[in-house]
């Protein structure tokens, strides 16, 4: 089939979505119709990428969503009621497309005892990552495949490790104006299930080529693994479905990336920049409270009394920044952190941050308590030492939550 009935049959699959799908934005719909495409071809693809369907409340749309995804899709296996053993064994090198609807029973508080398809939803976005399993009565370790797209629907967020690998899309619940056309699946599967036919027929016949296919992509590392299959489909149908593919990734992306949860780690590098503002060094007990003042940060009930210096060191550890011994100018020395210290981890894991030290912080520095003087540096500080030996260790009279250290004065240069 030609490029031109590609997009012919796109645009089918859109006109399905949204007769019976109010969707929350155009690029939500042309990722949903990418991805249900993608489906059809999965041989192809290196990555299999996840579909999230997530929703704030009841009645948004999202189990009809999924219902139109399921008669469209390739090979749809609904994993209700279905056991993680009878799951596996049904993936094979042309896998079946996972559907999970209130998928809160797989990764919620009602999970219970699904660890295992969990598992397979976690390994299952690359090739050549199967799940081992002993077989005692041959004695032998079984390798088992977890490579296939899947859709998840539920309330709420799923957890980072889905939602990385995830097209997501926040339904909402229909305005009063919004009209949709009933859905009853004995009238309108069939109907939808010869388009999918269509689908597999087109995309198969040039399966080869989707397989060497290695678009232009406007989103990187996990993102562009993600859309990869959804732009090299766009790409192969021609049209504008090119342009609209990479419109949605990048729109769909910075939504994520805008909504998504991030980690405690993560959240306390971003508010470390808020709470050091213009200043080139901190003592670690100024730094949590200015942590502890920030409006809407979990800092003050961070454990039974708020964020600790203890705590506080253990999260910047894994970034590589740790506490110093600093000579602060009028108050004398004490553990601090230095702003520069920060800059690598600011650029690499929050590069939309201004790490100049200049401009406005990233939000608004509103301490519930008064905070001490803002620490300036003048021109003895950062001046050249001698070689003389630090000045004694500190106590916990320089800094509660300390018990003293042996740890060398750290002078702050004035590139600091």
């Amino acid at each position: 089939m030609t490029a031109n009935r590609g997009a012919t049959l796109l645009a089918q699959l859109h006109d399905a979505l949204t007769r019976y799908v109010v969707m929350p934005s155009e690029q939500a719909t042309d990722a949903v119709v990418l991805w249900i495409a993608a489906t059809h071809v999965q041989p192809a693809w290196a990555h299999a990428p996840r579909l999230v369907i997530r929703a704030p409340e009841r009645r948004c749309g999202k189990s009809r969503l999924l219902d139109i995804v399921e008669a469209t899709c390739h090979d749809p296996l609904i994993t209700v009621n279905a056991s993680p053993a009878a799951v596996y064994r049904s993936i094979t090198p042309d896998p079946p497309v996972l559907l999970v609807d209130e998928a809160d029973t797989i990764f919620g508080p009602k999970a219970g005892d699904n660890e295992d398809l969990r598992g397979l939803l976690n390994a299952g976005h690359q090739r050549g990552r199967p799940a081992l399993r002993y077989d005692a009565a041959t004695s032998k370790v079984v390798t088992i495949p977890t490579f296939a797209m899947a859709a998840l629907a539920g309330i709420g967020a799923m957890p980072d490790t889905i939602e990385d690998r995830a097209v997501v899309v926040h339904m909402r619940r229909r305005a009063s104006g919004e009209k949709t056309f009933p859905y009853r699946a004995r009238r309108d599967r069939e109907p939808l299930r010869a388009l999918a036919q269509q689908l597999t027929e087109w995309l198969r016949g040039d399966m080869a080529v989707l397989e060497r296919a290695e678009p232009a992509m406007p989103v990187e590392d996990r993102a562009a693994d993600t859309w990869e299959p959804l732009v090299a489909v766009a790409d192969h149908a021609g049209g504008d479905w090119p342009e609209r593919a990479r419109a949605a990734a990048v729109e769909m992306t910075r939504e994520h990336n805008e909504t998504g949860e991030i980690s405690d780690r993560l959240r306390l590098l971003i508010d470390c920049r808020t709470a050091f503002a213009d200043d080139l060094a901190l003592p670690t007990a100024e730094l949590l409270h200015r942590l502890r003042g920030l409006e809407e940060s979990p800092w003050r009930e961070f454990g039974p009394t708020g964020l600790t210096a203890m705590k506080l060191g253990s999260l910047l550890k894994e970034y590589g920044i740790r506490s110093a011994t600093i000579r602060f100018p009028g108050s004398g020395q004490a553990k601090g952190y230095q702003r520069a210290d920060f800059a690598d981890a600011w650029s690499r894991y929050a590069p939309d941050l201004d790490t100049s030290g200049g401009g406005e912080p990233s939000q608004p520095y509103q301490p519930h308590n008064p905070s001490s003087d803002p620490v300036r540096l003048d021109e003895w500080y950062g001046s050249s030492r001698t070689s003389k030996k630090a000045v004694p260790p500190l106590t916990s009279k320089n800094e509660a939550g300390t018990a003293g250290t042996t740890t060398p004065l750290k002078v702050v240069g004035n590139n600091a």
